[in-house]
């Protein structure tokens, strides 16, 4: 009798490992500009409330209103442009093929009596709200006004719940205690997320010509990278933070990053926001204290030549890495854990089921609160010590370029 694997109808020992696949560009592409919409208007606004803003106000009226304004302009275009990227995501989800766009079903899912569409429904409408709240602070008049500050607080806080809908358990938990804390950790990262993308788009937005008069460079920049600099590293740890419950909770080790489609993607994830990282320090470290260490020393040439050569292109590539890490997260499907044990089943089958199995989400240990509580204690500690440090060379450099600049400004121009 021949053996088994002779006969053309045999069944292999095992299956082929499932795929993974990314998911159609276009896809990817839809959910995204939502992305860019929501993060973009929450981060625009706070950035005019939190920092260009206080410090325009302490160069004078003229300059408060020409940054409020550009800002404000950019922040309710781009709130505008929110409303019918979210339909058409919500248009795309409910095409009967899957490849189409069905704006009809869309609009009807919208408070449709299911928390799904009551979520859908408040983030097309706050985001909308918000947008309308902010527009009279696109005239110069009012941007300069009493209402600047709690226009922009109101439309800060409608876009900020309107982008936290998107994460908003649309169920009742099984684990209130968990889903509590996963989405905690989730706002941790949208908002950070928002916050310190959207600051960089604003910041490039204010280096371009019209907004701050050259006279004025000196006395509103120095302030406004700094305090745009506390919020960024506020926003980083809670980046950070909430990506290390995430990876923790989707992640069984780092050979995962490699052998799984999450994990590959999640990398490029990591990789793009390392880069930013340094791009970050760069700034904190350097640019900063160059420019802190030029204001005092009184010389306005070096300043505006950095800050029309080298800031403004720093901040842009930040900006454009900013979207592109927008731009990966919709690709991440499923979790890297449940990808190796559906594969892992595959291998050990000899018919692959219509459903694979999936693990059961992890369950935090007294080790993991130690760990988890010990990572947020070495962050914060290393973001304050990071500051400070930044601080204080920045004064060392403005105590030395005191002496230094004013007789040969051009050595500081040529460091660059």
């Amino acid at each position: 009798m021949p053996p088994p694997s002779s006969f053309p109808d045999a069944l292999p020992l095992a299956v082929a490992p499932p795929s993974t696949p990314l998911g159609p560009f276009e896809d990817s592409a839809v959910a995204w500009v939502p992305w860019v919409t929501l993060m973009g208007f929450v981060g625009l606004t706070a950035l005019a409330l939190v920092a260009a803003g206080p410090s325009a106000r302490r160069v004078g009226p003229d300059t408060l209103a020409a940054v409020t304004a550009r800002l404000s302009r950019a922040a309710v275009v781009l709130g505008l442009l929110a409303v019918p990227a979210v339909l058409t995501e919500l248009a795309h989800g409910a095409s009967e093929d899957g490849g189409g766009y069905d704006y009809g079903a869309a609009w009807s899912t919208l408070y449709d009596g299911s928390n799904a569409g009551r979520l859908s429904g408040l983030e097309v409408t706050l985001v909308l709200a918000g947008a309308v709240v902010l527009a009279p602070l696109c005239a110069r008049r009012v941007a300069a006004g009493r209402a600047r500050k709690w226009l922009s607080a109101v439309g800060l806080g409608a876009g900020a719940v309107a982008l936290g809908t998107t994460k908003f358990p649309d169920g009742v938990p099984e684990d209130w205690g968990r889903t509590g804390f996963e989405t905690l950790m989730w706002m941790l990262h949208l908002l950070g997320g928002a916050v310190w993308l959207g600051g960089l788009a604003g910041l490039a937005l204010l280096t371009m010509p019209g907004a701050v008069a050259p006279a004025d460079r000196e006395a509103f920049w120095s302030p406004s990278i700094r305090r745009f600099s506390a919020a960024a590293m506020s926003c980083v740890a809670a980046i950070a933070l909430s990506g290390l419950f995430l990876y923790w909770e989707h992640v069984d080790g780092p050979s995962q990053l490699f052998t799984t489609m999450y994990g590959r993607v999640l990398g490029v994830k990591i990789l793009i926001f390392g880069v930013l990282l340094l791009l970050g320090a760069f700034n904190q470290f350097w640019l900063h204290p160059r420019l802190d260490a030029l204001r005092a020393a009184g010389d306005a040439r070096p300043l505006r030549t950095i800050l029309v050569r080298e800031f403004p292109i720093v901040v842009t590539v930040e900006t454009l890495l900013g979207t592109a890490l927008l731009f990966v997260a919709p690709f991440l499907h499923g979790s890297a854990r449940n990808q190796a044990f559906q594969a892992d089943v595959a291998r050990h089958s000899t018919v692959l089921p219509d459903e694979l199995p999936k693990l059961a989400p992890k369950e935090a240990s007294v080790s993991t609160w130690v760990w988890g509580t010990t990572e947020t204690l070495v962050l914060l500690a290393l973001l304050i010590a990071g500051y400070w440090f930044s601080g204080r060379l920045a004064r060392q450099r403005a105590a030395a370029a005191k002496g230094t600049v004013t007789s040969n400004p051009g050595d500081l121009v040529q460091a660059w």
